[in-house]
């Protein structure tokens, strides 16, 4: 009974997660789901983001988080459309939420959103919400066996950011055990060192996020 019930929740959100596809396709606007634990620096990462493309493109946030708003309360003094998702103890946004949401922007004067999903490695992953791509975010104080503990984020991504370099040497992160169990996983994931409070390695994730658009965005 449980399996059917389970079965059911997740083909009416890949149902609904086609339709935002389509409707994203339709708009030419890209969408970025970030995926990474608590404390990964996502936020950071977004408000460095947007602080460097605010006036470049126009750019929407969908902010998911369990409770609070504290995420998103960062992010306002960008000005940008900000629509926040709190899940009341869920551990992953749907497609439902994200057609919510997505029904409070003008998709015709967009031309990114970047969805800021729940702090988990395991349940984001396995919920479509329509997006144009997924990225893993880690940062190396979680350690270097998180691609083998969770492969599935690490295959179902595009790009993986590995954040807080600059903490490597007070840590115990072996990069070359980290990026050959990567391999193992997915040989073709491109991946991006930053550090968002050195501002190192951020110039070719903005370059990334540009030919994006430019390859499938509005003319």
């Amino acid at each position: 009974m449980e399996i059917a019930i389970m079965k059911a929740v997740l083909e009416e959100n890949d149902d609904r997660a086609r339709e935002i596809e389509g409707l994203l396709k339709e708009k030419k606007v890209l969408l970025l789901n970030l995926i990474s634990s608590p404390g990964s620096g996502k936020t950071t990462l977004l408000e460095k983001t947007l602080e460097h493309l605010k006036d470049k493109y126009s750019i929407a946030v969908i902010e998911g988080d369990i409770a609070t708003a504290r995420d998103a309360e960062r992010l306002e003094k960008y000005q940008i459309p900000l629509v926040v998702i709190n899940t009341d103890g869920a551990c992953h946004l749907n497609s439902m939420s994200i057609k919510n949401a997505l029904d409070k922007f003008n998709l015709d004067n967009l031309d990114l959103i970047f969805v800021e999903n729940v702090g988990n490695l395991v349940c984001p992953s396995e919920f479509d919400i329509g997006e144009s791509a997924k990225i893993a975010i880690l940062s190396t104080a979680e350690g270097d066996d998180k691609p083998e503990k969770y492969p599935l984020l690490f295959r179902e991504s595009e790009l993986m950011i590995l954040n807080k370099i600059d903490l490597i040497p007070y840590t115990n992160f072996n990069k070359k055990s980290f990026y050959k169990d990567l391999e193992k996983i997915n040989k073709d994931l491109p991946v991006i060192e930053t550090s968002c409070t050195k501002n190192e390695g951020l110039t070719s994730w903005f370059e990334w996020i540009g030919q994006r658009i430019k390859d499938g965005g509005k003319s």
